[in-house]
């Protein structure tokens, strides 16, 4: 009880204190809170791609390789004019490998072709077309929510069928079931045989938003698009092991090479990229965003802390009459000490508060794909460093008002 009266005494001080220089107040917590925002900002912005890169990553299939004509580039010079003139990966070097690859769970060949108009009736919209062998699935998640995945015979005989994702099915069969209907692609009919779950657009859809996708047998796909653009990428699942994965690589290049025919001397003419790459290349922009976040956070709390710290001296001043008399009525050095300790901390707290609050102003924004998430850890670790910097900031003047002789504080005027 006598804690809890102690703890009670101190809120109303501080309370008094805030109220009565509000305006010296604000504008001394204005350096907290603009370094809480800083610092708490570039963490929720931080885990949001992260938990968005997860997703993605689970989409488009983990230990996946894909075999392509120009690498992805992840800093430093890229050479596009060398990379122009390689050649496109074939049809038959998909067989070549998927028939000689011994450390791969599957193989498969697709290609893409963007903003093609499908129809139905006078229903129409743009999408996105893939064609696609069987293992599709195995190398990427393929949530079917209505109706069936490929057959193999619909593979080989490059039979017109399709799996339209939920965009697709939403504007080309307003109020209908799609399965087993019929569709134009480029004016060649199409019946869909499934309807993929709502996945949303994510950071790292290799090969565009699924929904407004439609899958199609990679044969159907290369007698409507490919003898006038081919763009075939060989992708390649491996097994969940990273020294299986690195085998896997060094299968992959050794069988390229041979089919292309490249003495040892000569360089690859084609690329090997993987998506866990592009994760850790911006997973170091990731660390560096969060020193920045921290260096321009810490300079505002710095000047916030001397704000506080001006604030506990003054009213420290302000108050050794009554530190006199609390002294002389019985009160110890550390009840002292608790209550402008308490006060500072608080002030303190109420400017990290503001700062935590702007994050979750911010977390309504819309960024594209991307949803910002304010996480408890997050809210945490401002109340955290709120805190620390009102017990930093506080701890001088505190020890100077308890060390404060009676007799004399109660002469100050």
């Amino acid at each position: 009880m006598k804690f809890l009266r102690q703890t009670f005494e101190s809120f109303r001080f501080a309370w008094q204190a805030l109220r009565s220089n509000l305006l010296r107040t604000l504008l001394s917590l204005l350096g907290v809170t603009i370094g809480i925002f800083a610092i708490i900002a570039v963490f929720t912005l931080v885990d949001s791609l992260e938990g968005s890169i997860r997703t993605s990553l689970s989409f488009i299939g983990d230990k996946v390789v894909y075999v392509q004509k120009m690498p992805w580039s992840f800093g430093g010079e890229y050479q596009w004019w060398k990379f122009f003139q390689r050649p496109e990966p074939k049809y038959s070097e998909y067989k070549f490998m998927s028939e000689r690859l011994e450390n791969a769970q599957a193989v498969v060949a697709m290609s893409f072709k963007g903003r093609v108009t499908v129809k139905r009736e006078n229903n129409s919209m743009s999408s996105l077309i893939q064609g696609t062998t069987l293992d599709y699935n195995i190398i990427s998640d393929v949530p079917i929510d209505n109706g069936r995945y490929f057959t193999q015979q619909e593979i080989d005989v490059a039979r017109n069928v399709a799996i339209v994702g939920s965009d697709v099915a939403e504007n080309l069969f307003p109020g209908e079931d799609p399965v087993g209907k019929t569709f134009k692609i480029s004016g060649l009919n199409f019946t869909v045989i499934g309807v993929q779950r709502k996945k949303g657009e994510s950071l790292l859809n290799v090969g565009g938003n699924p929904d407004i996708k439609c899958l199609i047998p990679y044969g159907a796909f290369a007698k409507m698009f490919n003898s006038i653009n081919p763009n075939l990428t060989i992708t390649v699942k491996g097994y969940d092991t990273d020294e299986g994965l690195l085998e896997l690589e060094s299968e992959i290049r050794g069988l390229m090479r041979t089919r292309r025919g490249l003495r040892p001397a000569q360089d690859d003419n084609f690329a090997i990229n993987r998506p866990e790459a592009a994760a850790q290349a911006i997973g170091g922009i990731f660390a560096v965003l969060t020193v920045a976040g921290w260096v321009i956070g810490g300079f505002s709390i710095l000047i916030g802390g001397f704000g506080i710290a001006n604030i506990m001296f003054v009213s420290v001043k302000e108050r050794t009459n009554i530190i006199g008399i609390q002294k002389s009525l019985g009160a110890k050095n550390y009840v002292i000490l608790f209550q402008f300790l308490f006060e500072a901390v608080l002030l303190s707290l109420v400017g990290g508060l503001a700062g935590i609050f702007l994050v979750y102003l911010l977390s309504f924004m819309s960024l594209g794909s991307l949803e910002l998430v304010l996480s408890a850890s997050n809210v945490a670790l401002g109340l955290g460093v709120s805190s620390a910097i009102g017990i930093i900031s506080g701890i001088v003047p505190a020890f100077s008002a308890a060390r404060l002789d009676p007799v004399i504080a109660i002469r100050a005027k």
